[in-house]
This record gives C-alpha cells, structure tokens and sequence, in this order.
C-alpha cells in the first residue's frame, strides 16, 4: 500500500507558506502571488523552481 504525504512549501517569489498533498492531481499556484508551485506528474509532484520543500508531514 503506497502512502501518500502532505508537503509543507514555500513560494520563494514571496515566502508564503502552504501545505500541499504529495501527489498533486493538477497544477497548485502559490494563495498569495499566485505563482506557479507544482505541477501533477501523473503521480508524485514536480516542484518549479519558485517551489521549495521545508517539511515532509505524515
């Protein structure tokens, strides 16, 4: 059984914060400047570079 996570990320354009599933089912933008974060792959997520990972939660 594959267990899927939940990311804590944050937008380096303006520092927000957000909590995202590790298995994206479309595109997430960033609530504040509402940049690009993440993109599905089909499976896990694909962070952009204006996306970075501080905490993995289970």
């Amino acid at each position: 059984m594959v267990r899927a996570k939940f990311l804590k990320v944050r937008c380096e354009k303006c520092n927000n914060e957000q909590i995202l599933f590790e298995r994206v089912a479309g595109r997430v933008a960033c609530l504040v400047c509402n940049e690009l974060i993440a993109t599905s792959t089909g499976g896990k997520a694909r962070l952009s570079s204006s996306g970075r990972v501080l905490e993995v939660l289970d």
